[in-house]
């Protein structure tokens, strides 16, 4: 564990040290494209994040290279090796078009060809645990495409994600969170040497994320852009396949007993099916929205829009950054509620658990449909949002009478005005993602 934590803070640092001379260079290249009418951002702020976030990567793998426990990740898989080869070309590609915004369906053929390096390198799914079945034996033909389409939605489900302050690197960083937890378990507790890998890639990202968010929290000071968000996506992607299809789940020894009791030992087995989909279930929800919407309205499914989840939340009056909290907490809940029940799948205190929070968090995220109004005494007690405006002053004239025929009412302001304690709606200019 003392490794792992070694070479996540060795990322965090290189990530979070070279993200401000990358941000430098990034204004100097003119990667700091204009406002548009779909953005939320009030200033042009650079991109290529994502340069600062490879180079942790390859500080994390180079650090773990050279640990005691952790050589082994090197010695005995060729997976780290697959993954920094298709890292380095998907975050080629995605420097290429933050700088000069390249079409839609080359960026879709560059995932394909980054996936498709990682297969030959043998990064790729073997088998498939199938309830009722049991283990299933993949053909290569059947490996490659079940990878291949895999690391294409998660690639762009964190993609399409990334449209708030934070919001792309705190979801991930949740994900990775809950992924390492769980890859690390099934290394420890089962003494399988097959999960290190993904145990690995898991911390070296939560090290990327951890490195770049001080400078991405809102108010950003830079955007991770395409080359970021890409590349996150394409990491978490690959500690999912290295779990799903490397570990066979005949080594955990889970058949014994009576068959109530293998269903509940074998939960540990079905989670890497359901642990891929949890960890981005919020993504891609929205990339499924995104993409039932625009072709219904005879849009290319890459074309952008303003109907992401996210920018609901601003509709509704939520802040950015209560926006960006929001999604924090339905990531976590969802990731750490799969995570929970892998390890014990017959606790009803789990699902309660699980239950009690949603309602919470739905309370959370209808709550600027309810505008409580303070008592005056109380004014002074809470957020500007929740006071009443004063009446304004009525000018006097020189015969006594009043210059303003109505006085102004009072009203209660509203969360998600603009200028109103920093609440990012942006008055009359569309908002939309960036």
């Amino acid at each position: 564990m003392r490794e792992y934590l070694l070479t996540l803070c060795i990322t965090a640092a290189v990530t979070y040290l070279l993200t401000g001379p990358v941000r430098k260079f990034a204004i100097v290249a003119g990667a700091m494209p204009e406002i548009r009418a779909r953005d939320v951002h009030r200033e042009p702020t650079p991109r290529l994040g994502g340069i600062a976030m490879f180079f942790g990567l390859c500080a994390g793998l180079l650090v773990a290279d050279h640990l005691t426990n952790l050589n082994e990740v090197f010695e005995k898989s060729n997976e780290p090796r697959a993954l920094l080869s298709g890292a380095a070309l998907i975050w080629l590609i995605g420097v290429l078009d933050d700088k000069f915004e390249i079409d839609a369906l080359i960026k879709l053929g560059g995932q394909m060809i980054a996936a498709g390096v990682m297969v030959v390198q043998g990064l790729t799914i073997l088998w498939i645990p199938v309830p009722g079945v049991g283990t299933v034996a993949l053909t290569q033909w059947q490996g490659t495409l079940l990878t291949v389409a895999l690391v294409v939605i998660t690639i762009n489900a964190v993609n399409f994600v990334d449209g708030l302050d934070g919001l792309a690197a705190g979801m991930v960083c949740i994900a990775a969170a809950a992924f390492f937890m769980y890859a690390y378990r099934i290394w420890y507790s089962y003494g399988i040497e097959a999960a290190a890998p993904a145990s690995l890639f898991a911390a070296i990202l939560m090290g990327m994320c951890l490195g770049f968010l001080p400078h991405n929290m809102h108010p950003a000071r830079i955007f991770m852009g395409d080359s970021g968000s890409m590349l996150i996506g394409l990491v978490l992607a690959a500690g999912a396949i290295s779990v799903t299809g490397q570990v066979d789940p005949d080594v955990m020894k889970l058949f014994s007993g009576s068959e109530r009791n293998a269903v509940h030992q074998m939960v540990p087995v079905y989670i890497p099916l359901l642990m891929p989909l949890t960890i981005i279930a919020i993504p891609a929800a929205d990339l499924i929205l995104a993409i039932v919407r625009r072709t219904w309205r005879g849009q290319s499914p890459f074309a952008a829009d303003r109907g992401h989840l996210h920018h609901r939340l601003l509709e509704i009056g939520h802040s950015h950054s209560r926006a960006v909290l929001i999604m924090y907490f339905f990531s976590a809940l969802i990731a750490f509620g799969a995570l929970a029940y892998s390890v014990n799948a017959a606790s009803m205190w789990i699902v309660l658990s699980v239950v009690f929070l949603s309602a919470i968090g739905l309370v959370l995220l209808l709550l600027p449909r309810f505008t409580p109004r303070a008592p005056r005494w109380a004014e002074s007690f809470v957020p500007p949002r929740y006071r009443r405006r004063r009446a304004a002053a009525v000018p006097v004239n020189e015969d006594g009478g009043a210059a303003v025929a109505d006085e102004e009412e009072l009203v209660p302001v509203t969360a998600g005005v603009s200028g109103v304690n920093g609440a990012t709606a942006v008055g009359h200019r569309t908002r939309g993602v960036r």
